[in-house]
């Protein structure tokens, strides 16, 4: 793929996942409370909040993955607990699709 088409197609499908699949899964799967569940899933996005500890703020060579304390290995296993608990499913739901949308990132970096 041509840098030029991939500096359009990454950020599109960055922004897709994060904002509009939450919708299908909270469609799919939290039905009868769905736009609650997508909302509860977009608020997850806060996740991101950790990056304001990186220094420097922004580097586009760098994976989220593994590097911001919210999104280390140790986060995404409480994530994962999370999902057996009723309450903080959806959380941990929007959560760990979170993971896997900045983790499709690191494999278009590592390209």
């Amino acid at each position: 793929m041509s840098p030029f088409l991939m500096s359009i197609v990454q950020p599109l499908l960055h922004y897709s996942l994060h904002l509009l699949f939450p919708g299908l899964i909270a469609w799919l799967f939290f039905r009868p409370q769905w736009k609650k569940a997508w909302l509860i899933m977009l608020a997850t996005m806060l996740v991101d909040l950790d990056h304001l500890l990186a220094d420097p703020l922004f580097d586009p060579n760098r994976c989220s993955i593994g590097f911001h304390p919210l999104h280390s290995y140790l986060a995404i296993m409480i994530y994962i607990g999370m999902t057996f608990f009723s309450p903080l499913r959806i959380v941990a739901i929007g959560l760990l699709f979170h993971m896997v949308t900045d983790y499709q990132d690191c494999c278009w970096m590592w390209r």
